[in-house]
Formats: structure tokens, sequence, C-alpha cells
């Protein structure tokens, strides 16, 4: 039954799946339907979420944090939800499941009013455009690092921090990296936003973007705002590095073995900056469950063959997932 107290036939009905972290079940189909109705109740009981509407649009918000999950502006008399495409699924057409934040808003001005629906061929994807720096350490490391070179993922927010020795590492660290996300998701990094150092301008980095019809967006000098994203990834990631460091009473020449925790951690706790309620959640499409691990007992070598009793040095807890 509709608004209008008339009733239209139910052909069937079924689940429509994941739409980015959304689940849409027991979804009936009604091929009379001029669009696309959608029940509040049930999609907020489903999703564990709720949704609040404005003169604007609405905004679906996460239960138990408040947080924004999703920000949709309507035209005309109804309001329209648009869900993102599934992370695990990133070639599915998406061209109706645009999802209208501010900076599209923005660049629906920017570009003389086009409509969403165009804006939304415009959206970027998992490795439409990635984010990388080189960040320089005051200490050498325990294993001899002075470096580490970082990698955003724009859509995801997904960041991979790689320790090196020299600068000179940092292209052959990231033509790596393209091969592995070759590989792994089958995917292609079509855009490559960096500085202008030259460990990512040089002429065999320009051959190998240019062989792989790569963009390269380099900021201009004395400009770090425009690499903002990975400029602020670095900022995020050596306050944790720091925080596990004084916890743990390390000294800094420790940073690197700290760098791969600090890493694991952001990937997977809360960011608004990603399209899901976590950056691995973005990427992989699973939600990961962070508990502290097991005890462990040290026992010195000397004593593995005198005692039959382990001898307690210490305890130590590791993050699982």
């Amino acid at each position: 039954m509709v608004g209008n107290g008339s009733c239209l036939p139910v052909t069937s009905v079924g689940d429509a799946g994941s739409l980015g972290f959304f689940r849409l079940p027991n979804v009936l189909v009604a091929p009379h339907m001029v669009h696309n109705l959608l029940s509040i109740r049930q999609f907020t009981a489903n999703n564990s979420c709720t949704v609040e509407f404005d003169s604007s649009g609405l905004t679906v918000k996460d239960s138990p944090s408040r947080r924004p999950l999703l920000r949709c502006d309507s035209q005309g008399p109804l309001y329209t939800l648009r869900l993102p495409p599934s992370a695990a699924s990133p070639s599915t057409s998406s061209s109706a499941a645009f999802v209208a934040t501010t900076s599209s808003t923005t660049w629906h001005r920017r570009l003389g009013h086009l409509g969403h629906d165009i804006l939304a061929q415009l959206s970027h994807r998992l490795f439409d455009l990635v984010h990388c720096n080189l960040w320089t350490s005051p200490v050498l490391s325990v294993s001899g690092y002075k470096y580490y070179l970082v990698v955003v993922d724009d859509f995801s927010h997904y960041s991979w921090t790689f320790p090196l020795r020299f600068k000179s590492e940092a292209f052959s660290t990231l033509s790596h990296f393209f091969a592995w996300v070759s590989t792994q998701f089958g995917l292609t990094i079509k855009a490559v936003q960096c500085d202008n150092s030259r460990e990512f301008d040089n002429n065999a980095s320009r051959s190998f973007f240019l062989t792989r019809g790569v963009q390269l967006r380099m900021s201009c000098p004395y400009t770090s705002a425009q690499n903002g994203k990975a400029e602020r990834m670095i900022r995020t990631t050596n306050d944790v590095m720091r925080t596990l460091l004084f916890q743990a009473s390390l000294p800094a020449h420790f940073w690197a073995e700290s760098l791969h925790t600090a890493t694991y951690l952001i990937n997977r706790l809360p960011s608004t900056a990603s399209p899901a309620p976590t950056p691995h959640h973005a990427l992989f499409g699973t939600i990961t469950s962070v508990s502290l691990g097991v005890r462990v007992t040290l026992t010195p070598p000397s004593l593995l063959l005198t005692s039959w009793r382990p001898v307690r040095l210490g305890v130590c807890f590791r993050l699982l997932s």
C-alpha cells in the first residue's frame, strides 16, 4: 500500500546485499513503482543508525557514537538517499551511488551547478588517487632506518608506511607498491599526489608513470598544504608513535618498530575521513575487532636445559584482529 491508499503488486522479495557499510534486507520488488522508497524504521533497525532530516537533506549517523556516516543533499519534494558502493566490489557500476557531502556541494558550485548524476561520475574510487610523502627522523632507528614513506589511498583513507634507510629507496618502494596493488586488488593506481622533491620527480619516476599512464600531481614549491592529506597522516602517525614509545618507556631510536603498530591501529580505528567506519572496512569490506592478546611467559635460554619450571621475566600483550 502506498501513500494514497492504493495497493501495488509485489512480484518478489529479496536481499539487496551490502551497499558500502549499509545492509538492505527484505527488499520488496514492485515494478509499478516510479521511485525506490525506503522504510526509515527498517533501515535504522538493520544498520544500528539514526537519520536526521533538515531543509537541505539528510544525515545518517552511527547510533552508539553519533558519528556521521553519510550526508545526502536533496532537491525537489523528496529526500534522496544515495548509498555508496561496496568497498569490496569497487568495479560495480556506481551511477546511482553518489554520496553528496559538503565537498560535493562545493564542487557542484565550482563546476557551474552540474547535476548530481554528472558529479557522480567524477567521484573517486579505490586507488584512483594515492597521496605519498617522505618523513625524515631526527633519530636513527635501532634497525638503521632514517626515513619512512607514507602512502594514503584517497578514497578509503587507508595508509601504508615503509621504513627506509636512504631517500633513494622511496621510488623503488613506491613502484613495488604499484605491483602489490595490481596483484592483490586487481586495480590500477591512476594518479599520485606528492610534493616536488627529487625522490618523486626524477627521470626514472617520470618514465615509470608515463609508461603506465599514471597522472603525477606535484605540489608547488613551499606549499606543503597542497599535499595536505599525506602531511596530516604523517602527523597523526607520529603522534601515535610517540605515545606508544612513551607508554612503553622506550627510547626514540625504537621509532621504526613503533611505526608498524601505529599504522596498524590507525587503519582500524574510526576515521571521519573514511567513507566507512574505519579505513580497513572501507578497503577490505570487513569489520575488524581489536582485542588484547594472550599472556606470554619468557624463559632465558640458559635455563631451558637446567630447569623444568619456567622463570617469568615479564608479560607481553599483543594486539590481535
